[in-house]
């Protein structure tokens, strides 16, 4: 739960703002002009903080690869890049001395990493939610039975049925997983209570926290806390660091045991013909050369975050969620999904609909007319979403059969405007503006569908890629390579 007060003053988030890569750029849209762009989908993946991009350049010319070499710069870059390892742990309050801190691409990296070193046995079980992102809930499938908690009405999952659950298959379930936070309503799970109801049953938990990393403080307590967080996962770039970083911290002792799930370089002390000698956590699962730019940013990201205070981001991005909401509920027409007037324990989120208008239609004017950047679909959580608009389960097989079809055009979805830390109210407003335009019918393109894909182009807008950024012109050669081999 957040506080109502925010302790830093306005010209902080506004110097903050200033700390965006890409805050201040125009981009065209339908009429010829150009607006200054803004950002609205921090759930999907956030801009870079400028310290961030400063943090990498500073230590490019220091680069080099880690662990094995004996020249400075090699010295150097070890050094940086395991305190970048430590810096994470800190930020998530674990134990470094009983824990370790992988690094990985993302999120989902990290689950699957998880999902085939924890060693399932048959009939072994994971709990889950019908809130979970896919990443939270396929890898699992593949190593261990899973039940899926249902939703209450208003979304949450249903905790009494968890409960339920763990009690009834005591000494089945292994491992609990859950989000931290939703991607799409931003409902913030008890993720302690949760862990203390595991642990009773002599199971351990897992937190996906995605979503909750840039939001809220994280603390995984002591290891012999009740309410311990096992094991979580997080990703850079959500957390205004996209060098393609993810983190996972959990025990050493899990990690000291058993074959690492992907192998190669770095992860051995001694390799003969017939048999390998496992390298210690974390290097035992960092197969290959690692992203130590990566490693770096997210450190410098977290410091960032940590200076600002997560009580405090909380605060603010609670307070500009409150505005956000009054705004558009005056807005005739919109259809919210989530938690809309207690937003203690919701984070930036903001799922809806507009009556009449094609979800992927009102994202399309959104960011063609409007120069916001929101998104629509199911967001990698098909279940809960199909859940939060009520589609039946016949009409679900029917839909699904479209899809495999090739046609996706009657595929459900919302659209998503989600904040990060930088966003203001300014920002809100020219949102609402554009949704406004388009409950009155006055958005000037004219739309077509793909139905293949289920997205909305206006006609006749063709943006020069190329004008902003020339690389685009791999691109072309590959459009006109793709045009000659047909």
């Amino acid at each position: 739960m957040v506080t109502d007060q925010v302790v830093q003053t306005p010209r902080v988030w506004e110097d903050l703002r200033q700390e965006i890569v890409g805050c201040d750029r125009c981009v065209p849209v339908l009429d010829g002009s150009e607006r200054p762009y803004i950002f609205l989908d921090n759930a999907a993946s956030t801009p870079a903080f400028r310290r961030v991009l400063e943090a990498v350049e500073e230590f490019l010319p220091w680069y080099s690869g880690v662990h094995r070499g004996t020249g400075f710069k090699s010295l150097l870059a070890t050094e940086v890049f395991d305190a970048a390892h430590d810096a994470v742990g800190r930020f998530v309050g674990a134990d470094l001395s009983t824990n370790t801190v992988i690094f990985t691409k993302n999120t989902t990296e990290c689950i699957n990493k998880l999902s085939n070193r924890m060693n399932f046995r048959p009939g072994d079980l994971v709990i889950t939610t019908m809130m979970e992102h896919h990443s939270n809930d396929l890898p699992w499938r593949k190593n261990a039975s899973v039940l899926h908690v249902g939703l209450t009405p208003d979304g949450h999952p249903d905790l009494q049925l968890m409960r339920k659950l763990l009690e009834q298959n005591l000494g089945r379930v292994r491992l609990v997983a859950i989000n931290g936070a939703s991607n799409i309503t931003g409902i913030c799970s008890p993720i302690h209570d949760i862990a203390t109801w595991a642990h009773a049953v002599g199971a351990k938990v897992f937190v996906d926290a995605a979503q909750l990393a840039p939001h809220r403080p994280i603390s995984m307590l002591a290891d012999d806390d009740p309410r311990h967080i096992d094991f979580l996962a997080l990703s850079a770039h959500k957390m205004y660091a996209p060098f393609g970083t993810g983190a996972l911290i959990g025990p050493m002792a899990l990690f000291e045991k058993g074959d690492p799930d992907v192998v190669g370089g770095g992860v051995v002390d001694v390799v003969t013909l017939e048999t390998a000698v496992w390298n210690r956590p974390p290097h035992k699962d960092e197969a290959g050369s690692p992203n130590v730019v990566g490693g770096i940013a997210l450190a410098e990201a977290v410091t960032l975050l940590e200076s600002i205070g997560m009580e405090n981001i909380a605060a603010h991005e609670t307070a500009l969620l409150a505005y956000a909401y009054r705004r558009l509920k005056a807005i005739p027409g919109l259809q919210f999904y989530g938690p809309t007037e207690d937003l203690s324990d919701k984070v930036g989120v903001i799922a809806f609909n507009v009556e009449g208008v094609h979800h992927a239609l009102a994202a399309a004017i959104i960011g063609t007319e409007g120069a916001i950047g929101v998104r629509n679909g199911c967001f990698c959580a098909h279940p809960y979403v199909k859940e939060l608009l009520h589609v039946s389960p016949e009409d679900d097989r029917i839909l699904a059969a479209e899809v495999i079809a090739g046609n996706k055009s009657r595929m459900p979805g919302l659209v998503r405007a989600s904040l990060g830390c930088y966003n203001n109210e300014a920002d809100i407003d020219t949102l609402a503006e554009m949704l406004e335009r388009i409950v009155r019918k006055e958005y000037k393109g004219t739309y077509v569908q793909d139905r293949a894909t289920g997205t909305f182009r206006a006609k006749g807008f063709s943006p020069d890629f190329e004008k902003y950024f020339s690389f685009v012109r791999l691109a072309a050669g590959r459009e006109r390579r793709h045009s000659e081999a047909s």
